[in-house]
């Protein structure tokens, strides 16, 4: 089902800001907590620095309602400038692939792309941009390839 979600970019403290929002909406993790240290190797990408391996890659907790908040630590070693303004992603969930080329499309026109949309590691199809006012964006379609 085709959701709408928040993404949250941290500098080096993902972690104790979702143990807050997690005490204040008093829920729990969907899933696992990914950590940067979970990444498979890849010649395509480099491994994190060490100090970076226990740093989370993805986190999601309920808010209300169907709403999810998620999150990301963005260390600059790995090249994010993390700063007020870029932090926030606003989270697409369409539900065919087809749609979500589509968003990525329409709503990147005249934007910048910071990840082109592509079949990841995790198993999602993916891609980022801020669009042309600025607003950032993320499509994450979990539809298999076929």
């Amino acid at each position: 089902m085709a959701r709408v979600s928040t993404y949250l970019n941290f500098p080096r403290s993902t972690e104790e800001a979702f143990a807050f929002y997690k005490s204040v909406f008093k829920t729990e993790y969907v899933g696992h907590i990914a950590r940067f240290g979970d990444i498979p190797a890849s010649p395509d990408c480099p491994p994190p620095a060490k100090a970076d391996k226990n740093l989370i890659m993805h986190i999601a907790l309920p808010t209300l309602g169907d709403h999810l908040l998620m999150g990301t630590d963005s260390p600059e070693s790995m090249g994010f400038d993390c700063k007020p303004g870029n932090n926030v992603h606003i989270n697409l969930e369409p539900d065919t692939r087809e749609e979500a080329d589509h968003l990525f499309t329409a709503l990147s026109a005249g934007g910048k792309v910071e990840m082109p949309i592509q079949d990841m590691f995790w198993g999602s199809y993916f891609g980022s941009f801020s669009d042309k006012f600025g607003i950032h964006w993320m499509i994450n379609c979990t539809q298999p390839k076929a």
